[in-house]
């Protein structure tokens, strides 16, 4: 583990240079603690040193730029914590909420942050539901979405949570052009505009489905999950 530990800090210096020793001891923690929980419960298919550097920690920083100083995020269907954790060690400035629907997964989350000494605040609910409570309902800046769903239904998961004039940030790879043309309706219908930012990467083609909430939302937004997914918008 110590030598994976070391490959993966020397990558991680080459494709996020500049960090301080307490950033790249804060991954460090975060990856040994990735791969000791991935043995108990399913976190990630990733594992190799390099490719943990490259394709999670690296990769998460893609959308850095969009976010504002001292932003609200929440990081919706967040899993082992991409993109939400390792944007809040290279941004403590933001507010970060992580959701997720498996216990297992937030419990993980919450002894991270514990162990690397950062503030976070943790949902343990599906997005469908935690998205008409008062408590969460259009009560951030930016949404934040990574490998969940097509870009339709990420917009109707992720919009709730969003204040007007904020934005959904979502994440895709290279069917990000083909998703964002689907996803006309569904923006349309939930009150929004997006536009299509690229992210480069020499490891793959990255970009990020911006959708910037233009009113509120009708309140039958979101549906149920049966709704969702029979008839996505």
């Amino acid at each position: 583990m110590q030598s994976d530990i070391g490959v993966m800090l020397d990558e991680l210096k080459i494709v996020l240079p500049g960090l301080s020793d307490k950033q790249y001891g804060r991954f460090a923690v975060y990856y040994e603690m990735l791969i000791d929980y991935n043995m108990r419960i399913n976190l990630t298919a990733i594992t190799d040193p390099v490719d943990v550097a490259r394709k999670h920690f690296a990769d998460s920083a893609a959308a850095i730029s969009l976010i504002p100083q001292g932003a609200s995020c929440i990081d919706v269907g967040t899993g082992a914590g991409f993109p939400g954790l390792p944007l809040l060690i290279l941004r403590p400035d933001i507010k970060l909420t992580l959701l997720d629907s498996l216990n297992k997964r937030i419990a993980f989350l919450q002894a991270v942050v514990d162990q690397i000494g950062l503030a976070a605040k943790f949902i343990h609910a599906r997005a469908e539901d935690a998205g008409h409570e008062n408590s969460f309902r259009e009560r951030f800046d930016i949404a934040l979405s990574r490998a969940v769903a097509p870009a339709n239904v990420l917009l109707e998961l992720t919009l709730p949570f969003v204040n007007v004039g904020g934005a959904s940030l979502m994440y895709k790879g290279p069917q990000a052009q083909e998703e964002m043309q689907c996803s006309q309706v569904a923006a349309k219908k939930l009150c929004s505009a997006i536009s299509l930012v690229e992210c480069p990467s020499e490891w793959g083609e990255r970009n990020c489905i911006v959708a910037t909430k233009l009113r509120k939302l009708p309140p039958s937004y979101p549906r149920k999950p049966s709704a969702i997914k029979k008839k996505p918008l």
